[in-house]
C-alpha cells in the first residue's frame, strides 16, 4: 500500500518520497528497497535509476486496478448518506470452468470476492450491489465471458432463512469487518487531532499521514462488501470511520499549498469533500 499511496497523477513514484515515508512508517532502507523489487518482479511497476533517484512508474494493470477502490469508496459515502438505498433485488454471478482453466477460474473466483461477492455454492456468487459491469469486465479480461452467468433476484433463501439482514449476517463475516473499521477509527482520531492542531507539519509527515490514512482505509474497506445500511447492524462503524476519515482528508486540503501531491491526495480529497458538503447540508 505504501507505493500505491504515493503514485503520482503521471504513473510515477519517486524513491525519494517513498524512501522518506518509509523510513518514518518504520521501515528500514531495505524493507522499502525489497518492497520495490517484488513490485516489479510482479510486474506492478517498472524501475529505473538507483538509489533515492530512482523513479517507479506504475503498469497499466495497477492504474487500472486503483479505480474500482474511488468508485467503491464514493459508492459507501453515498451509502453513509442514505442516498444509495437498498432496492431489494440480490445480484448473482455463475460460472463453470474446466480443470484447464484453472487460473482464470481461481482468478474470477477472487476477483468476485473483492466485488463484494460471498459463495452460495460451488460457483455460484451473490453480491447485494449492482456489479455487473466491473464482473463483466474482469471475465473479458481472463478470457472466462463465455462461461458466466449473471441474474438477478427478490427471492433468495438459505435454509429456512429469508429475511436480507439475517442472509447478510450468515454470507459475510460483519463482526470481523466492524473491528476492522473500529481499529480505523483509531488511527484517524490522532491524524485528525494532529491535522486541525495550528502547529506546523512538514510535507513528509503530510504524506506520511495520508499513507497511514489510505493504508488502513484499505485494509477496512477491502473485504466490506459494502451493504445498503438496511443489511447492517446499527450503529455500523464504517459509517462513524469514514466519516472520520472524511475530516481528516478535508484538514489534508487545507493544508495543500500546491506541491504536486500522490493522485491518491486529489482522489481522496475530491469524494470527501463531495462527502463533507452533504454532512454540512
Amino acid at each position: 500500500m505504501l507505493v500505491h499511496a504515493l503514485i503520482r497523477e503521471d504513473g510515477t513514484v519517486r524513491a525519494d518520497e517513498l524512501y522518506t515515508v518509509g523510513n518514518i512508517l518504520g521501515m528500514s532502507d531495505q524493507q522499502v528497497r525489497l518492497c520495490v523489487k517484488r513490485l516489479v518482479a510482479e510486474g506492478r511497476f517498472t524501475h529505473e535509476g538507483r538509489g533515492r533517484k530512482a523513479e517507479l512508474r506504475a503498469s497499466a494493470d495497477t492504474t487500472r486496478a486503483l479505480a474500482p477502490n474511488a468508485d467503491f469508496l464514493r459508492h459507501a459515502f453515498r451509502q453513509d448518506a442514505g442516498l444509495a438505498p437498498w432496492d431489494g433485488v440480490w445480484h448473482l454471478a455463475a460460472f463453470a470452468m474446466p480443470e484447464s482453466a484453472r487460473t482464470a477460474r481461481d482468478s474470477l473466483r477472487e476477483t468476485l470476492v473483492r466485488l463484494g461477492g460471498s459463495p452460495l455454492q460451488s460457483g455460484l456468487y451473490v453480491c447485494a450491489n449492482r456489479w455487473d459491469p466491473y464482473v463483466e469486465e474482469a471475465a473479458r479480461r481472463l478470457g472466462a465471458h463465455g462461461a458466466l452467468t449473471l441474474l438477478t433476484t427478490t427471492d433468495l433463501r438459505r435454509g429456512d432463512t429469508d429475511e436480507p439482514a439475517e442472509l447478510a449476517r450468515l454470507l459475510w463475516p460483519l463482526d470481523e469487518i466492524a473491528d476492522r473499521y473500529h481499529r480505523l477509527g483509531d488511527v484517524a482520531r490522532p491524524r485528525l487531532a494532529r491535522l486541525t492542531d495550528r502547529a506546523g507539519l512538514s510535507p513528509s509527515a503530510l504524506l506520511t499521514i495520508a499513507v497511514e490514512l489510505a493504508a488502513e482505509l484499505t485494509r477496512a474497506m477491502e473485504p466490506d462488501p459494502l451493504l445498503p445500511p438496511q443489511l447492517l447492524p446499527r450503529p455500523w462503524p464504517g459509517t462513524q470511520a469514514r466519516e472520520l476519515v472524511a475530516r481528516c482528508w478535508a484538514a489534508l486540503h487545507e493544508r495543500d499549498e500546491g506541491e504536486p501531491r500522490p493522485a491518491l491526495f486529489r482522489v481522496y480529497a475530491d469524494i470527501t469533500r463531495e462527502a463533507a458538503g452533504r454532512a454540512g447540508r
